[in-house]
């Protein structure tokens, strides 16, 4: 089953610090399935990516072969039309979340698809929403 895969969770398949069986299991469902995110994951990978480079835990080369490699998996990049500010704004109040974490769950509510997180406050709030957490 298709599955809103959150950013915290593909930082694990390359951070050796946010890696854990949770990270590794996710990769191995993508094996088979495929996962859907929404348009802001660009933006916050080529930062953690950057961020990454900076402080000196990756190397440029090493980033730029990370981004080839997520570039075949199965990661579809939702382009449909995004949900409006308010409705962001909403859902982000009403659980605590950044509004970034809001876009992750707003997708998984929107379409009905579970959701892969390492971040405890978004896995709670799918929870609390009714978003199956894998």
């Amino acid at each position: 089953m298709p599955f809103v895969l959150d950013n915290s969770v593909v930082t694990g398949w390359y951070l050796a610090d946010q890696a854990n069986a949770y990270t590794e299991s996710i990769a191995v469902l993508l094996e088979n399935d495929k996962a859907l995110v929404p348009a802001l994951w660009q933006l916050e990978l080529a930062n953690v990516l950057k961020t990454a480079c900076t402080r000196g835990k990756l190397s440029t080369d090493a980033a730029r072969q990370i981004l080839d490699t997520l570039a075949l998996l199965p990661i579809d990049i939702y382009a449909g039309p995004a949900p409006g500010q308010r409705q962001l704004f909403e859902l982000a109040m009403r659980h605590q979340l950044s509004s970034y974490d809001a876009a992750y769950l707003e997708l998984a509510l929107r379409f009905g698809m579970p959701l892969a997180t390492q971040d405890h406050q978004l896995k709670a709030a799918a929870v609390t929403a009714g978003v199956n957490v894998l």
